[in-house]
């Protein structure tokens, strides 16, 4: 991220405010962070304040897209300019294929799909209006997951939106192109949190995988890192796949 000012949304916590900290140790020259905790959103900046670069966050529910437009226009205002936008809010509702609701469904669509398109349009509509740095005006990631290419009876919903969201992203991928926006997905497998740990899911992953282990979130953040990067400049529309030997796609 040498040299690029980023946004991460839902960067206040998990896999998103290990990306913030990674972005700044990597050499960010700005940090935003959009997240519906403002407390957690402000918190996240704390690698961006040490390092002395400019950070602003915005709390937003990005359900709607007033919300989360407003947001983004306070972020890039504080920032300056956005060169690159992760989105990594989502929701992860567990629940039985034949027993999901439309409750579940809408909320599930609203956060992970709705939400992941309002902040694409938001910053898309932002870099248009930047000067290119070589070829490249911006880059956005979306966070998408290897449960979109699977069969998940237990989380059919998740799984469907980010199957929407892989599909999204090439959309708006091609809509871009012209601009010099480069939209680029990455599809995690289970990793190794904290989380995983305390609710004893390691042995689960490490059976799924190959490799023998289920991933650490420092692996998977580095293809956001990549696919986000300056060193990206001509890959776009494509979803990155990590799971080490989980699925082959």
């Amino acid at each position: 991220m040498q040299g690029l000012s980023v946004v991460i949304v839902g960067g206040g916590a998990g896999f998103g405010a290990l990306l913030a900290q990674m972005a700044v140790a990597s050499g960010a020259s700005a940090l935003g962070i959009i997240d519906i905790n403002a407390q957690a959103a402000e918190a996240a900046l704390a690698p961006a304040r040490i390092a002395g670069i400019p950070a602003s966050f915005a709390a937003c529910d990005i359900r709607t897209a007033e919300a989360a437009h407003a947001a983004f226009a306070k972020v890039a205002a504080d920032l300056g300019r956005v060169d690159t936008l992760v989105n990594s809010a989502a929701i992860y509702p567990r629940k039985p294929i034949l027993e999901i609701t439309d409750a579940d469904w809408d909320a599930s669509n609203a956060i992970n799909v709705k939400g992941t398109y309002h902040m694409m349009v938001a910053a898309i509509r932002h870099m248009q209006g930047l000067e290119p740095v070589g070829k490249v005006r911006g880059r956005i990631v979306n966070i998408t997951s290897v449960d979109a290419f699977k069969a998940h009876p237990q989380n059919a919903h998740y799984a469907a939106t980010k199957a929407a969201v892989v599909s999204l992203t090439k959309s708006m991928a091609h809509a871009v192109a012209p601009d010099g926006i480069l939209v680029n997905s990455v599809a995690p497998a289970g990793m190794a949190t904290e989380k995983a740990r305390e609710a004893g899911f390691l042995g689960e992953l490490a059976t799924a995988s190959p490799l023998g282990r289920g991933g650490e979130p420092a692996e998977m953040a580095e293809w956001v890192l990549m696919a986000g990067g300056p060193k990206n400049t001509y890959m776009t529309g494509e979803n990155i796949i990590v799971s080490g030997g989980y699925i082959y796609a």
